[in-house]
């Protein structure tokens, strides 16, 4: 059974709060953003260790496991678009399309212990490029392929929605 394709424009939620999951990206200072990165990632541990892991609550969402799968993917997505912002200027990024590769990927049948690890991974490897950006470099922009801009600040708190927001959808605390 394939889920509904997102297709939001979430970049809404850099402007305001979220109103389902409450985040707030004006309220995350980017000194703490990081941190924030690599303890989003720690609380899918108890999300991947349920016994309904697999299950889809329903046929438009995803269970928590393929939850799981796309967060930890768009942790190797967003390391590779902070990497291009820090190491180009005003660069687009690739067009990636999330649900597609969730089919490819085949989320409903990965091991919920090998994606915890490899998430933890991931976050970790994101979380530090933010630990190396100085105080001139949060500013530096980036397009999303639809021209949607970004700036390196912006980018870390639209990932992080993200993380928060697929927990929220999981029913995990945030």
């Amino acid at each position: 059974m394939a889920v509904e394709r997102d297709t939001k424009d979430w970049t809404w939620v850099l402007e305001r709060p979220c109103h389902e999951c409450g985040f707030n990206a004006e309220a995350i200072g980017t000194d703490g953003l990081a941190e924030k990165l690599r303890v989003g990632a720690t609380r899918w541990s108890a999300v991947l260790s349920r016994e309904d892991v697999r299950v889809r609550p329903g046929e438009s969402q995803w269970s928590p496991l393929e939850y799981a799968c796309h967060v930890r993917d768009v942790f190797v997505v967003f390391d590779r678009r902070l990497a291009l912002m820090l190491e180009s200027d005003n660069p687009t990024f690739e067009n990636w399309d999330q649900d597609e590769t969730a089919l490819e990927g085949r989320y409903c049948d990965q091991d919920p212990a090998v994606v915890r690890d490899e998430m933890s991974a991931n976050a970790r490897r994101y979380a530090d490029r933010f630990d190396t950006v100085t105080a001139l470099d949060w500013a530096r922009p980036g397009l999303r392929s639809n021209g949607s801009q970004f700036t390196v600040a912006s980018l870390g708190r639209y990932s992080l929605h993200d993380v928060v927001h697929h927990l929220w959808d999981v029913g995990a605390p945030i």
